[in-house]
């Protein structure tokens, strides 16, 4: 070996040559050779190992060891998404999480929470600056559960009673925030208001939005990208309406996808909800898949906060102390006479997605972002040329695409049926929640799926049409 040619690695510090050279010097040897001497030339391997190709990343390394631990068992692809989604997480996310002082859910005394209200603030303070806004609170239950209250916030703000949601809207997640408009007899009551879809585009309706935008209308709420994976294009002209109609601008996003698109605050959005399952949150059998409030550091909104909101300050001392900020107005802090009842917490959740966004870094987002685009819309391609498929909406896109099966004469569930016979777990049904499309499916796609698992889902599928 020349240790001259070693390239030091970031996260080696034995390949650095001044580590390498001290060693040596430590142990006595000149060369590293001089290590091997004892071992005859005829039991040394001559030229280059013959080494399969190198696996350029976690993901694929754990791939390849459940395939070698599962090679006898039939192996099972998913294309299933629609608000929970099969990401990624690495190992050192789940280390980090089960951690005694992360894993006991009960709160302690401000001296014995410093480092785990220091890591919640870390939370907050990646998630902003990824959809560069100031103000974050802690998370709440899931994506609907912060929308709804993100609604009753704006109702707050300026006292109006309508709310407009897209007609696209992920009907599990309206249901949602059905619940926390309530009802007409309620005093705070939100009437929620639908917009029309474009069906050629899957975008928000612009003629529809105008015509019910009103005095009347807290705010308008739209998803980018929407539940049917495409980007708004006509979010940003939906944003100048709401303005000019005094009503605040309310935006879901998927915050995977801010790698490769604009932050919603950069395009009129006052505050921001959505959901932190995709950032190193794994898919469970139920609990809270955990949703975000932000928006921009104004009295006015930090005011109208339900969560728990960090704060961090300098001592007299120099260091930095970091607590809670606002707790009054919390349900935490005064019960039912709070701004409203957030009830479970899944801050466990904040710890993960702090530890991946920490990993990514501005350079990983943008790597995950152009692979999950590469991957969907080469997914898309595989299905749009089996006979009789169509991908609807056009190539604008992230992560999920609407495929429509009408042409085929076979519904939904019958190609599920038939794709599982082949180790696929095709997309979501959306013939019952959109009859609109017909017979049609929300199939994801996301880094962890390969160019094989795209292959196997294109032939599946031309074997299950026919």
């Amino acid at each position: 070996m020349d240790v001259t040619k070693i390239e030091p690695h970031h996260l080696m510090a034995n390949s650095n040559q001044g580590t390498v050279e001290h060693m040596l010097e430590v142990v006595g040897a000149d060369d590293v050779e001089e290590l091997f001497e004892q071992i005859p030339a005829e039991h040394r391997l001559q030229g280059d190992p013959n080494l399969p190709p190198a696996l350029v990343s976690e993901a694929d390394l754990s791939r390849h060891m459940d395939d070698l631990l599962g090679r006898d068992v039939k192996p099972k692809v998913s294309f299933l998404g629609g608000g929970c989604w099969p990401h990624y997480v690495p190992a050192v996310v789940d280390e980090i999480v089960g951690r005694a002082e992360f894993l006991n859910n009960i709160w302690g005394t401000p001296s014995s929470d410093l480092g785990r209200t220091q890591s919640l603030f870390e939370f907050c303070s990646q998630l902003g600056e990824l959809l560069e806004l100031d103000f974050v609170g802690l998370p709440v239950y899931s994506w609907g559960c912060a929308a709804g209250h993100a609604m009753l916030m704006a109702q707050r703000l300026n006292g109006r009673p309508e709310v407009l949601i897209p007609a696209s809207l992920d009907p599990e997640r309206r249901a949602v925030i059905e619940t926390y408009a309530g009802k007409p007899e309620l005093e705070q009551y939100v009437e929620l208001i639908e917009v029309a879809c474009d069906w050629e585009t899957g975008c928000v309706d612009l003629d529809d939005l105008k015509a019910k935008l009103s005095e009347k209308t807290a705010a308008i709420y739209l998803e980018n990208p929407s539940f049917l994976g495409t980007f708004e294009a006509s979010g940003p002209e939906a944003a100048r309406l709401a303005g000019e109609a005094g009503a605040e601008v309310i935006v879901g996003v998927d915050p995977i996808a801010l790698g490769v698109t604009a932050s919603p605050s950069a395009w009129g959005a006052d505050i921001v909800v959505g959901t932190i399952q995709s950032l190193g949150v794994h898919m469970n059998g139920g609990g809270g898949a955990s949703g975000f409030i932000a928006s921009r550091d104004e009295e006015r909104y930090a005011r109208q906060y339900p969560t728990l909101c960090l704060s961090a300050a300098h001592t007299a001392d120099g260091d930095i102390g970091f607590s809670m900020t606002l707790f009054e107005q919390t349900s935490y802090g005064s019960r039912e006479l709070g701004n409203d009842w957030t009830g479970n917490s899944t801050y466990l959740w904040a710890i993960a997605a702090s530890v991946y966004m920490a990993l990514l870094g501005p350079r990983g987002f943008e790597e995950i972002g152009q692979t999950i685009l590469s991957r969907s819309h080469q997914a898309a391609e595989a299905v749009a040329a089996v006979p009789g498929v169509e991908v609807r909406f056009g190539d604008g896109f992230f992560k999920e695409f609407v495929a429509d099966f009408n042409q085929t004469g076979k519904t939904v569930k019958e190609i599920n049926a038939k794709l599982r016979e082949h180790g696929v777990f095709g997309g979501l049904d959306l013939s019952a929640r959109f009859p609109e499309l017909g017979q049609s499916a929300l199939i994801c796609v996301t880094e962890i799926h390969q160019d094989e698992d795209i292959a196997l889902l294109g032939e599946a599928l031309t074997e299950a049409v026919k």
